[in-house]
């Protein structure tokens, strides 16, 4: 009877998973984009240059403790080709690191944005980076940069 009933779970997990695969254009409009991040990334016929519009570092300031504050970086599409940034890795667990989702194209600008939480941060100086993935050359990566002092 054990078996059974494992057989009878397994059976339906696999029609489960089978029956929301497809649903509502929703997952296969995600997996285009991400065929499409990793077309950009991987063909060098695809990239483009790029300039960080004001600068690739930013001196925030004094924060209070326990404030959340978001930090704007412009990058603007020099280039012939779309710019996809893939990917935004922050540096530590107290900055999230947010992207465009639809690629730049030429000669319009985007913002990543860092999102940095000081709670539970140390009051003093702060030195924080995010990496940036993108379809850019002649370095497919920049490092962000940004200080923030913590105060009560």
């Amino acid at each position: 009877m054990k078996k059974g009933l494992l057989i009878f779970v397994a059976a339906a997990t696999l029609i489960a998973c089978k029956s929301t695969s497809g649903k509502a254009g929703e997952a296969s409009g995600d997996s285009v984009a991400t065929a499409q991040k990793e077309k950009a990334l991987a063909d060098s016929a695809n990239f483009t240059t790029a300039v960080w519009v004001d600068s690739t570092f930013k001196d925030v300031g004094k924060v209070k403790k326990g404030q959340v504050v978001e930090i704007p970086f412009t990058i603007k599409n020099t280039g012939d080709k779309p710019l996809v940034i893939a990917s935004v890795s922050p540096g530590c667990g107290c900055t999230v690191g947010e992207k465009p989702e639809k690629p730049i194209l030429p000669g319009e600008e985007g913002k990543v944005v860092a999102k940095f939480n000081s709670a539970g941060q140390a009051e003093g100086s702060h030195n924080k980076n995010m990496t940036v993935h993108a379809n850019t050359k002649p370095f497919t990566e920049t490092v962000l940069n940004f200080k923030v002092e913590v105060v009560n």
